[in-house]
Formats: structure tokens, sequence, C-alpha cells
């Protein structure tokens, strides 16, 4: 589903994205000179479609990263992309733009006024909505029902609050999970950008302020964030977690001060007496745990890590834990 604003760019631009309307001047094209800041997966969705677009878009195409372990170095190894070291030493060099996707870094404003035509960023939420590191987690586990990429210009001192010059709205699909929308924004970021880039002064020329009704803040993600809450958690928000931290974080509880991790989980239709948040039981038809939420609302576990064990199916878990327990009815993950 797309959002499009009228104004006298949008024939400079494809069809299919959001452009910000503004007054525009003739300017220099490509072929640009670029420093790309990035650091992760997101990012080399984007890092890979400048490369692709080169040959005709570029100039020169340069790389900053903060580790020699990430697959933006190891990309950029492969592809003989030079690269920069965190923070960048650009003595005697010079380039046109900058663009930073998921870079991690404030970029100070010394450093963003090196490039005479600033630099922009590509962002996985609809801005202002989710500023900060975790978009994509956040939209999931408030359970949005649309998000979306932002093209816009790097400021400095805060994160994510630069004018917007384009973004493109992607409806979040009833039990989508991290790993799928993290690919579909990430493709579609690296589009709007080259698009953006093949039209850059006029792009930048129509970009405006965010508005500052609805933001909101994406923290970076810590482990603690994947804590089970199980007396103020309903099944529906345990479930919406669930998918927002997968392949980021298993989510954890505690069977009797031993750290657990729990996979496989969907929410649950129980019948009978409800105990408290955190009662769990085994259901051999369904092969899962069922464990009592908020709300007398229930999911299905069918995994679970247990401190210094292999990952195990439900059934072992009961087995080897819930069974042998005086009173299987007082089971409880805490």
């Amino acid at each position: 589903m797309n959002r499009c604003l009228s104004g006298a760019l949008k024939k400079g631009l494809k069809r299919g994205h959001r452009l910000l309307s503004g007054s525009a001047e003739k300017s220099k094209g490509p072929p640009w000179k670029v420093l790309f800041f990035g650091s992760d997966e997101f990012s080399l969705y984007s890092l890979k479609a400048l490369n692709q677009e080169a040959e005709n878009l570029l100039k020169t195409l340069e790389v900053v990263t903060c580790s020699q372990k990430n697959q933006i170095f190891k990309y950029c190894r492969d592809q003989h992309l030079p690269v920069h070291k965190w923070p960048p030493d650009l003595s005697g060099q010079s380039f046109d733009l900058g663009i930073v996707v998921s870079f991690g870094y404030l970029i100070p404003e010394a450093l963003i006024n090196q490039f005479p035509r600033g630099m922009i960023n590509v962002h996985g939420s609809l801005l202002p909505r989710w500023r900060g590191a975790s978009p994509i987690v956040y939209a999931l586990a408030n359970g949005d029902k649309e998000t979306g990429v932002t093209i816009m210009k790097v400021r400095p001192r805060k994160f994510d609050v630069g004018e917007i010059i384009c973004q493109e709205v992607v409806p979040i699909g009833a039990g989508m999970e991290m790993p799928q929308l993290h690919s579909i924004l990430g493709q579609l970021g690296a589009k709007l950008l080259v698009q953006t880039i093949w039209n850059l002064q006029p792009a930048l020329e129509a970009a405006r302020p965010q508005p500052e009704d609805g933001a909101s803040y994406a923290p970076k993600i810590t482990q603690g964030f994947a804590q089970v809450q199980w007396s103020c958690s309903t099944a529906k928000e345990i479930e919406r977690l669930y998918r927002a931290l997968k392949s980021v974080f298993p989510l954890k509880t505690t069977w009797y001060g031993t750290p657990v991790k729990l996979s496989d989980i969907a929410m649950f239709q129980a019948s009978g007496t409800t105990k408290k948040p955190g009662h769990v039981y085994y259901s051999k038809p369904h092969k899962a745990l069922i464990v009592e939420c908020a709300g007398s609302t229930w999911i299905s576990v069918k995994e679970v890590g247990v401190q210094g064990k292999k990952t195990m199916k439900a059934a072992d878990f009961y087995n080897g834990f819930i069974s042998k327990l005086p009173d299987q009815s007082l089971a409880c993950f805490q």
C-alpha cells in the first residue's frame, strides 16, 4: 500500500513511494561520490543495491563500518570496496554524499558538514513513529497494522529527526515474524535509496520536517526485553513479542530459579479453571506446554531450552521437570 503526496518532483522519481512536495531547480546529477555507513544485514541490502548501480550512478563508493566481523566488512572485502574504520579520517578525500543505514552511531555535525549534499538515512519505520535502533521489533511487538521505510536527511545531536524525503507503507500481515518483515523492509529501503540518489538534488529540496505528533521511540533491544512478564502480559502480547524477537532473542522465563528459553509459541484456547499467570501443564494431544497468561489467556509452547541442557520438546520437559514435582498442579513459570 502506498501513500503519495502531490508535488512538482513526482516525474523525477518512480511511482510507488510517497514524495514530499517542494520546489526544485536543476542541479548536477550522477555519478556521485558516496561514503556509506552501515553495520548489519539491514545495511547490506542498501549497500548491495548501490554497488549494483555503481557503474552509472556512482563515481566513488567507499564504506565506513565499526567491525571487521560484521556482514558489511565481509561484503566489502569480497567486492574490493574501500573500508574506513569508525570514526573515519577523511583528510585529503572528498565525497558528495554520506549515506547511513542501520549504523548505530550518532553522526557528529562536523562530519555531516564535510558532505556538500549532506547525509541521508534509510530507516525501517514510518517516521516519526519508532525513532531509534529497533523500529521493526517495536512495530511487531506493539501490534502495528502497518509500517514502512523512510528516507530522511541526517541531523546532528539526535537520531531519526531529519527532514523526510520519501516514505513507503508496508502492511504487517497476521502472523508476520521479524525475519520476514526485516527482509521486506531491507529490500524496500534499498530500492527507495537508489531511486532517491538517481534524483538526488530534487529529492533533497523536496524534503519536509517531520511532524512531532505521533512520535514514538524504539531503543536498542537487550535480552531483558525478551523476559516474559506472565502476570501483566496477555497471550496475544506474548505471542506478538515472540514474533518480534524471532531470530533476535528467544523468550525467557525461569523454572524455580533455573533460566528457561521458550520457542515455537502460539496463542491457545484453553478451557477449565484458571489458576495464576505462569501456571503450566502438558497437553499430550497438542504435544505442547500450555501456559496461563494475564487475563485468563493461554499460550502453547512446543520447545524449551533449560540452562545447561539441549533444547527439548515439550514432552521431554514434562517428563524431566513437571512430572518430578510432588504436585503437578502447582507447576509454574516465574
